[in-house]
C-alpha cells in the first residue's frame, strides 16, 4: 500500500484541514497497528480526491432503551419473483445478483425416501425458509415481496425464535415491547469512508439495527480515558477523526451517546477528573493562594504609580508659584 502523497489539503471538518501527507502518515500507523485484522483500512484517490475506507468501531454508550422496529410473526420475507428464473428464490447469488443458468446450484436431497427430480424446487425453498428464520430477518419488515405462511411453527420453532429475539448482539430485547438495551460500553462497527459525515454514520448505524429512533436524538463523543469528552460536530468526518486519534481504543473511543444526556468535558477539566475530593480542594487552596499574591503584588505596583503621579502634579502645580 502506497502511503506517498503531496501536500494537498484534505477537509476534516468545518474550516478544518490536514496535509494529505499528514494523513496518510497516521493511516500508516493505524494499519501498522490492527496488522493482520478486518480494522485495517484502505485509502484510493478519485479525481484527486483522498478517500479512506474501512471498518469503525463504535462503542455503545445510551443511558435509555432504544426501539427496534419488529416484523410480524406470521410473514416471511421473500425475493421479488423473476420470470426467467424457475423459482424466486434459488437463482439469486449471494449479493442479489441473479445467477446464469449454467451456474445453478446444485440441489442434493438427503430424505429417506427417494424424491423425484420434479421436487428439487420444493427442497431448494425448504433451505430458504432456513436461512429466513435468522433473527437478522426476523426483525423488520423488509421492502421486499412479503407471502404469508402456509402452515404454522411448531412449538419448538418459535422457542427458537424467541430465544434469538432475546438476545441480539449479546444485548438485552423484549420481545413484547420492541425495547433494546445496548450493553454499556459492548462495541458495534459499521463500514465507512472519509467522505461521510457525523449524522451519515449515524443513519447508517441505526439502520443497520433497524432502530425506529431519530439520528437526531444521537451524538457521537471521541472518549478519552482521562474523561476528556469531545462532541463531533455535524460537518466532522468520524473515520479521519478516528485516524488522528490513533489507533489504540484504550487511549480513546468512539461513543454513540444521546445529546441531552452528555456534556463535553475539556482537555483542561478532565485532567481534574479522576482526582480524590481532599486533594481537588487542595488544589483550590493553592489557587486562591497565588490568586492572593497576585492581587496584592498588583495592589503595590499601582500604589506607587500613584504616588508617583501625585508627586508630578504637586511639582507642576509648585512651578508657577515659584516663578
Amino acid at each position: 500500500m502506497d502511503y506517498g502523497g503531496c501536500e494537498c489539503p484534505v477537509p476534516c471538518g468545518k474550516d478544518k484541514y490536514i496535509s494529505k501527507n499528514e494523513l496518510l502518515l497516521h493511516l500508516k500507523t493505524y494499519n501498522i497497528y490492527y496488522e493482520g485484522q478486518n480494522l485495517q483500512l484502505r485509502h484510493r484517490e478519485e479525481e484527486g480526491e483522498l478517500i479512506v475506507e474501512g471498518l469503525l468501531n463504535i462503542s455503545w454508550g445510551l443511558r435509555r432503551p432504544i426501539r427496534l422496529q419488529m416484523q410480524d410473526d406470521n410473514q416471511r420475507i421473500r425475493p421479488p419473483p423473476s420470470s426467467s428464473s424457475w423459482h424466486s428464490g434459488c437463482n439469486l447469488g449471494a449479493h442479489g445478483s441473479v445467477l446464469k443458468p449454467s451456474t445453478l446450484p446444485d440441489i442434493q436431497v438427503t430424505d429417506t425416501e427417494a424424491v423425484p427430480n420434479r421436487e428439487a424446487p420444493r427442497s431448494c425453498a425448504g433451505t430458504k425458509s432456513q436461512a429466513e428464520e435468522t433473527p437478522q430477518l426476523m426483525r423488520t419488515r423488509s421492502d421486499v415481496g412479503v407471502r404469508h405462511r402456509g402452515s404454522a411453527r411448531t412449538p419448538s420453532e418459535q422457542r427458537r425464535i424467541r430465544r434469538h429475539r432475546f438476545s441480539i448482539n449479546g444485548h438485552f430485547y423484549n420481545h413484547k415491547t420492541s425495547v433494546f438495551t445496548p450493553a454499556y460500553g459492548s462495541i458495534t462497527n459499521v463500514r465507512i469512508n472519509s467522505t461521510m459525515t457525523t449524522p451519515q454514520v449515524l443513519k447508517l448505524l441505526l439502520n443497520k439495527f433497524k432502530i425506529e429512533n431519530s439520528a437526531e436524538e444521537f451524538a457521537l463523543y471521541i472518549v478519552h480515558t482521562s474523561g476528556e469528552k469531545q462532541k463531533l460536530r455535524g460537518s466532522d468526518y468520524p473515520l479521519i477523526a478516528r485516524i488522528l486519534q490513533g489507533p489504540c481504543e484504550q487511549v480513546s473511543k468512539v461513543f454513540l451517546m444521546e445529546k441531552d444526556q452528555v456534556e463535553e468535558v475539556t482537555y483542561d477539566v478532565a485532567q481534574y477528573i479522576k482526582f480524590e475530593m481532599p486533594i481537588l480542594r487542595s488544589f483550590i487552596q493553592k489557587l486562591e493562594e497565588e490568586e492572593d499574591r497576585e492581587v496584592k503584588k498588583l495592589m503595590r505596583k499601582y500604589s506607587i504609580l500613584r504616588l508617583m503621579i501625585e508627586q508630578r502634579l504637586e511639582e507642576i502645580s509648585e512651578g508657577p508659584t515659584a516663578m
